[in-house]
């Protein structure tokens, strides 16, 4: 059974930071590229970052370029979200994802995790 527990999310003030989690088990992990995804309330859930490890492909959306870093550590089978200089718009349900390859679209990916609140304060 695969799970995705993401894990890191809170109320944090504008300008601050967090690191978000994903741990991954019930598959193999280096079988599968890693992307989070966020969900406001009232909007449809969109991407924010992506890594397609195998062929060292890096996307973020254009809302967090600059600001947020991806990465994985495939020996404990998680992805990280690094997220600086959050804004009141980052406030959302953040989703990670697996994907065979990944895309920035959410019709790519397989399994999800439940996901983890993220609330930016002005």
């Amino acid at each position: 059974q695969v799970q995705l527990v993401e894990s890191g999310g809170g109320l944090v003030q504008v300008g601050g930071s967090l690191r978000l989690s994903c741990a991954a088990s019930g598959l193999t992990f280096t079988d599968y590229d890693m992307g989070w995804f966020r969900q406001a309330p009232g909007k449809e859930r969109e991407f924010v970052a992506a890594k397609n490890w195998r062929a060292g492909i890096i996307n973020y959306a254009d809302s967090v370029k600059g600001r947020f870093t991806i990465s994985r550590d495939n020996a404990k089978n998680t992805v990280y979200l690094q997220m600086n200089s959050l804004k009141p718009e980052d406030t959302a349900v953040y989703y990670c994802a697996a994907a065979r390859l990944a895309t920035t679209s959410p019709v790519s990916y397989h399994y999800w995790g439940l996901g983890t609140q993220v609330t930016v304060s002005s």
